[in-house]
């Protein structure tokens, strides 16, 4: 591995304006990750933590209007940095009331295509991206093989036909589809979600990108296809050896394949650190909304005995009125008197307790 990181995020805000509220929701905020060549990081939390709109940022994919992007992601290719947000506030003009944002005005054309022109040569080149539904993924009225095809040609040096066909069938036949060359004139609708999915693989990989993001790739599938799935991506893993930033609300699937492990919650990373030991319970100290993500997977006891499992109480946080102090305060059971105040009123910062292991609590902060 680089001594320095391949994809690093740092301060990362997307947030999308409602005009009903007159006021924003804030998506990510604030977030800073940083992926070194040839790892994989893993993102876990609820559906609603920023996990996927931030690979979508990422990726250059936010579109809707009015909404805002700010911070940098670094991006280092072949010796190259690259600052993929570089410039992109100059198309946002902001209107604010008493230090509240009230309105905003984005040229959404300029704005376009100013990503497009940043993302041109990285989108699907340097950086390819594994979404969550396949089918609706791809063209459905084109073959598998004629996609994969015309990925390769647009984000390789291979311009010819029969060249890209067959270098095709080469990643069909490397993600373990069966019969290749059979599937490759299929069109996705005559596919099973696991061999859309295996496709989805292979079109990702057949440019060979620096970082591969993989968005929920095991969801829809059922038990069996999912452990196929999960097995290739491992194998994927020792032989490609693709850097890969990998969401998932599994944390089994998080657990197997990651190296290191950011937890998401309410638009902020919660705590990261290497993945085995944060994902092991009562091993080690974790954030209480770890510990609660965790305790909340069922054990074979539970299974054998059918007994109830453990939820986490309240709903998720709602990402537009926002609280002053911890984002998870309001569903925790591990606040103590000592820190309850400053719990309420003052958001912790993401500190490191251990080796390469940072939590935001209070619990293991108490001043």
């Amino acid at each position: 591995m680089t001594t320095g990181p391949i994809l690093k995020i740092e301060d990362l805000r997307t947030y999308f304006y409602s005009r009903s509220k007159q006021a924003f929701n804030r998506a990510v905020d604030g977030v800073s990750l940083a992926l070194k060549k040839g790892e994989t990081l893993g993102i876990v939390g609820e559906s609603g933590s920023g996990k996927s709109v931030t690979a979508l940022s990422v990726m250059g994919l936010v579109t809707a209007e009015p909404g805002i992007i700010t911070g940098n992601i670094g991006l280092k290719t072949n010796g190259v940095q690259k600052n993929l947000l570089q410039d992109i506030d100059d198309y946002v003009k902001l209107t604010r009331d008493n230090a509240r944002s009230v309105a905003v005005a984005k040229d959404n054309p300029r704005w376009q295509r100013h990503v497009d022109k940043v993302m041109r040569g990285v989108r699907g080149k340097e950086i390819s991206m594994i979404f969550q539904n396949p089918k609706v993924s791809m063209n459905p009225f084109s073959s598998v093989g004629r996609q994969i095809r015309e990925a390769i040609m647009l984000n390789t040096s291979i311009n010819n036909r029969k060249e890209a066909r067959e270098r095709a069938l080469y990643w069909l036949e490397h993600v373990k589809i069966d019969s290749p060359r059979l599937r490759y004139d299929n069109n996705p609708y005559g596919l099973s979600g696991g061999m859309c999915q295996r496709v989805m693989i292979a079109m990702a990989l057949s440019s060979e990108p620096s970082v591969l993001i993989a968005d929920e790739p095991t969801t829809g599938l059922d038990a069996t296809i999912q452990s196929k799935i999960v097995s290739l991506l491992g194998e994927l893993k020792s032989t490609v050896g693709v850097t890969t930033l990998l969401i998932s609300h599994d944390i089994d699937v998080i657990k197997t394949l990651s190296d290191r492990v950011a937890v998401m919650y309410g638009g902020k990373v919660l705590e990261s650190g290497p993945s085995k030991e944060i994902l092991s319970a009562g091993q080690h100290e974790t954030h209480p909304y770890t510990a609660a993500l965790l305790a909340s997977i069922p054990t074979a006891r539970q299974i054998r005995e059918k007994s109830y499992l453990q939820a986490i109480k309240g709903d998720v946080i709602d990402t537009v009125n926002l609280p002053q102090g911890c984002r998870f305060y309001a569903r925790c059971r591990q606040v103590t008197k000592q820190i309850k105040m400053q719990c309420k009123h003052q958001e912790p910062e993401l500190r490191e307790i251990s080796h390469n292991h940072k939590v935001r609590c209070w619990l293991y902060f108490d001043e």
